[in-house]
């Protein structure tokens, strides 16, 4: 602003040059809440969470009320005569093939296992006989010397020169060289094979005392002819029998030697 100096009487001078800029003042203090802004948009859908813990087993409830009672039901039908009874038992046969192919079991029957025909055990003199119609007399393996000689000393052996077994043979010539523990193929090729088979048919054999197969009691079917095979003997007085009524006792075929001998010490 331009103007006269009343005491000197002099004019005014042009403004000075802008002085350097101050240094920076102190920070100021917070001001007041600004008011809230507008409502954002929906956010997306988050994802579900972990399947909470399972809850505590509440306590048992009461027991309910008794349901009413049911109506009277119809009358049935009074008629014994049309009452046939079922047969319920289970009765079990072994077939033996004779070969060493494994036997079918007859019409009706299921088999429950297949296996070797054993016929006759012998330890220390003394004999133990298989009836062909049980199913003992039918090992799932073959052994040359399928049992152990156990003492009151604690003490087992197995294969004491003594021991013998006894097997079903096949329609072989006989081969006196075999060594069942080097060849014990060859010696399985000796042995019948058989199957023990399971149904609702009880089961007898009959024997003729002729040539000809005998004729099946009333009521029953035949399920093989064969020829009556009575017993196996061992060296002395050891030796066993088949129970005629069972069907081990009718075996399908008639062969020499009927039967092979294994021993103790390996052979057969």
């Amino acid at each position: 602003k331009h103007g006269i100096n009343a005491e000197y009487g002099g004019a005014d001078g042009e403004p000075g040059v802008d002085g350097a800029k101050g240094d920076t003042g102190p920070r100021g203090e917070t001001g007041e809440p600004g008011e809230d802004g507008a409502k954002g948009e929906k956010g997306e859908r988050g994802e579900p969470g972990s399947k909470g813990l399972a809850g505590i087993q509440g306590e048992k409830g009461e027991p309910g009320v008794d349901g009413g009672k049911g109506d009277r039901g119809p009358d049935g039908d009074c008629a014994p005569d049309s009452y046939t009874p079922c047969n319920c038992d289970t009765h079990v046969l072994v077939r033996h093939s004779q070969s060493t192919d494994e036997p079918e079991c007859p019409t009706g029957f299921e088999s429950l296992w297949s296996g070797y025909s054993l016929v006759f055990f012998e330890g220390n003199g003394y004999g133990l006989s298989q009836d062909l119609g049980s199913a003992g007399s039918c090992l799932e393996e073959f052994q040359v010397m399928p049992f152990m000689q156990c003492s009151s000393s604690d003490v087992c052996r197995h294969g004491v020169r003594t021991d013998k077994s006894f097997w079903l043979a096949v329609d072989a010539e006989p081969d006196f060289s075999v060594k069942p523990m080097t060849s014990i193929d060859e010696i399985q090729n000796h042995i019948s094979r058989c199957n023990v088979c399971m149904g609702t048919q009880y089961i007898l054999a009959r024997h003729s005392f002729t040539k000809d197969s005998p004729e099946c009691p009333e009521d029953f079917e035949p399920l093989w002819e064969g020829y009556s095979y009575v017993m196996v003997t061992s060296s002395g007085t050891s030796g066993g029998g088949q129970d005629l009524a069972s069907s081990g006792s009718c075996l399908e075929n008639f062969y020499l030697p009927t039967f092979i001998e294994c021993l103790g010490r390996g052979t057969c």
